[in-house]
């Protein structure tokens, strides 16, 4: 019954700032529900045996900021975590006692930019752990589909990817400007997608270590991300070859493919009161350039370099040859020659050194990039132990690279669907769900649905 709640509670000195039900529980009798305030605690729920509740950080002696998101660990009854402005991600067990002191920690392991540590104490209590991540606020973390990654996105602009029980970091990104503020993995956890004050959309291959497209359609800060898990083509993704260099498997032919296969479908909504529908299709993917659309620098028909079949045209530069090291998988299209790969931009250096004279503009174009991937060939060494990135060594690096590196994608749909700036956004079977800050939730109907 849409008219009467369930459960009603209204809070005073304190307001909640996020929830998560167990999915993994859930049943007739029991309904747990974590929810997270802005002066720390963490209170935990059940709305069908309602005397049942619980208060976790009660005397803020963990943690004294407020709670920017909390979850439940994936098929578990009573782990959760919850991550807090200060930077900090605790992890809980339910059914354990916060304890009447402030808690002492020692170091378990470090990083790159992280963390952890264990609580000290003679009998269990919480926070089993405590991870640092990063500088500023920890916005929000989503775990892979198969329970065994955790990405993080943070203030400081970066989103770190970690093996949750090994603790290690398995990869990294940057935002192209200010904080990231939310993040979804791909239904078969290929691929994560973040949002954030940057106001773009960048989707980040898991497999390959690197930023494989942005998607610019908002004009403010994106709230909330989330991949359609029920696009029919989401179920059939087709991805290429990835077995390491066997050059004989034949790319199928373009012209028998017309249009790109809808691999993902995702969703974005932001400060802009704006929903946006991108699709993530084969072709930006897996980017294999076909001769017939293989042009030179400047488009014109001088091609004064023997290099057949040259990746899209630089000043799209789709498919710049990734640099070694990021863990990429896919080797060089097998029409381009190795030399493309050597260098991290040297197709770069050889387009300039022999191009026409109209060439002129795009050297400029390019020239610091080359100076600014030279020098940074392995992320910047300041960045250890503090976590803080210079922005200026990362811009151009396949931590962060250029607008043009990448493809930029536009968005399928873009509407203003709310007043106020959006802060929810979920796919359901036969609806979208879609919440904004004046506390409306509004349903919409899936085409023939």
């Amino acid at each position: 019954d849409l008219h009467k709640p369930i459960d009603k509670r209204i809070y005073k000195g304190t307001q909640p700032t996020c929830h998560d039900f167990n999915q993994f529980t859930a049943a007739a009798d029991t309904i747990a529900l974590l929810v997270g305030f802005s002066a720390g605690q963490v209170q935990y729920l059940d709305l069908v045996k309602k005397d049942t509740s619980k208060l976790f950080n009660e005397e803020r002696l963990i943690d004294k900021t407020k709670v920017t998101f909390v979850k439940w660990l994936p098929e578990t009854e009573r782990l959760f975590l919850a991550s807090h402005a200060s930077g900090h991600l605790y992890l809980y067990d339910a059914e354990q006692p916060c304890g009447a002191s402030a808690p002492q920690y020692n170091l378990l392991t470090q990083g790159e930019g992280f963390s952890v540590f264990a609580c000290k104490s003679k009998t269990p209590r919480n926070p089993l752990l405590k991870w640092v991540v990063g500088e500023g606020a920890l916005n929000e973390f989503a775990f892979s589909p198969d329970g065994r990654s955790l990405a993080c996105v943070s203030q400081d602009g970066c989103l770190r990817v970690f093996h949750f029980d090994s603790m290690l970091l398995q990869g990294m990104m940057k935002s192209y400007f200010g904080g990231l503020l939310c993040v979804c993995w791909s239904p078969d956890g290929r691929y994560v997608v973040t949002g954030g004050e940057d106001d773009l959309v960048t989707v980040w291959s898991f497999a390959e270590g690197r930023v494989v497209a942005r998607g610019h359609g908002h004009k403010s800060w994106v709230n909330a991300v989330a991949f359609d898990p029920f696009t029919e083509a989401a179920q059939t993704p087709q991805p290429p070859e990835l077995s390491g260099g066997e050059e004989e498997v034949e790319p199928p032919d373009p012209l028998v493919r017309r249009s790109p296969a809808v691999t993902y479908r995702f969703g974005s909504a932001g400060q802009d009161t704006q929903f946006c529908l991108w699709d993530l299709t084969e072709d930006v993917l897996y980017p294999r350039p076909p001769l017939s659309r293989a042009r030179t620098l400047t488009g014109s028909g001088d091609t004064s370099i023997p290099m057949p079949g040259l990746p899209r045209s630089l000043s799209r530069s789709n498919s710049l040859p990734q640099p070694a090291g990021t863990g990429s998988a896919r080797g060089p299209p097998p029409d381009v020659p190795p030399a493309l790969s050597v260098g991290r931009f040297a197709t770069l250096t050889l387009q300039e050194r022999k191009g026409p004279s109209g060439a002129e503009k795009e050297h400029k174009r390019y020239h610091s990039l080359g100076n600014i991937s030279r020098s940074g060939e392995k992320p910047p060494s300041g960045a250890g132990s503090r976590g803080r990135l210079d922005t200026a060594k990362v811009l151009g690096t396949a931590l962060c690279p250029r607008i043009h590196e990448v493809p930029l994608l536009e968005p399928l749909v873009c509407k203003k669907i709310a007043h106020e700036r959006l802060t929810v956004l979920l796919f359901l079977e036969d609806c979208i769900v879609t919440a904004c800050q004046e506390g409306l939730i509004c349903t919409w109907a899936r085409p023939g649905k």
